[in-house]
């Protein structure tokens, strides 16, 4: 369902062309919609303007019900993509984590501006890190990913259903539905909340396949004057990692229904692309790594990402399908 509000702060000058930008209506998305319009302006020198549109989309509607049980990650970009088929908008503006692994036909992704802290944040009135909370103690979380790593870590603590953006996560964790959830430092930092969570290493808890991205989509065959501004904003690090990481992620027919996390590991001289897949109870984990040189190529990149996930398919030795759904 679309929202035809636009943002009060986009009057764009008589010679500035309009760029209509297609975004989630949550604080945190407007956050990310208003970074890239700034860019954009600076970008293209001016002679570009970012006109937010925000929209409401199904996984926004979604309170209560995980994902899985709902129809996926596609959910958080279904009207957005059809807004930028029809034409309602040049861009749209996502967190890459929540897009599927394949955009729609006639869509790319136009730019990645650079990486924010792609750690996971622990937040807890009763504790500052998951050692610290008692037995039985009720942790909230909507991701697999995150319960599966969590009773890996804590198979003694209790694992209960928590969605909704940031402010209602805090609400629910201030109201004692749970003693402790997470929540990305990405979004934490780009809100100016950071300071509430307590950062947890990523070889600790590997993050979800472009985790801290934000990623700029549009049409291939879009306007050639936004297509030359986003190339400028484009980081050539932070497309490194979202081209090996959602390679893994493609090769392990990655989907919410799966506790999959890979991650793009800056070694100094080389990357190391550290991928895992858990099982749903946390009691088995499946990990592989591969490394590849600084300034490889998208399609060695790609490589690396594959064969990372084939490793981890051939170390579950057939278990992996078992739980392993369709995108």
């Amino acid at each position: 369902m679309t929202d035809p509000r636009r943002s009060p702060d986009n009057a764009a000058r008589s010679d500035q062309k309009i760029v209509r930008i297609g975004t989630r209506g949550s604080p945190l998305a407007l956050v990310q919609a208003r970074q890239i319009a700034a860019s954009l302006e600076v970008s293209s020198g001016g002679a570009l303007r970012g006109e937010i549109v925000p929209f409401t989309t199904s996984g926004d509607q979604l309170t209560t019900e995980r994902l899985i049980n709902a129809g996926g990650k596609g959910l958080f970009t279904r009207e957005l993509d059809t807004a930028l088929d029809r034409g309602e908008v040049d861009i749209t503006v996502h967190s890459l984590k929540d897009v599927p692994v394949l955009l729609p036909d006639g869509q790319i992704f136009a730019a990645y501006p650079q990486r924010e802290d792609p750690r996971e944040g622990f937040l807890s009135p009763k504790a500052d890190r998951l050692s610290d909370l008692p037995p039985g103690a009720k942790v909230g979380t909507a991701s697999l990913r995150r319960e599966s790593q969590t009773l890996a870590l804590r198979p003694d603590v209790e694992i209960v259903t928590f969605r909704g953006n940031v402010a209602t996560r805090m609400r629910k964790l201030e109201e004692g539905l749970a003693d402790a959830t997470y929540l990305a430092m990405a979004g934490l930092t780009r809100l100016g909340l950071a300071h509430l969570a307590t950062p947890i290493a990523a070889d600790e808890m590997l993050p979800s396949a472009g985790q801290g991205i934000i990623c700029v989509v549009t049409r291939a065959d879009g306007r050639a004057d936004v297509r030359e501004a986003l190339s400028l904003i484009d980081h050539a690090e932070t497309r490194a990692a979202a081209t090996a990481e959602r390679a893994c992620l493609a090769a392990l027919d990655g989907s919410c229904r799966t506790p999959i996390a890979a991650h793009l590991f800056d070694r100094g001289e080389a990357w190391q692309l550290v991928g895992e897949v858990l099982a749903l109870d946390g009691r088995q984990r499946w990990r592989a790594d591969g490394t590849c040189r600084k300034g490889a190529s998208e399609a060695q990149l790609v490589a690396l990402g594959r064969a990372v996930g084939a490793d981890i398919r051939t170390a579950a030795g057939g278990k992996l399908p078992a739980f392993v759904g369709d995108w």
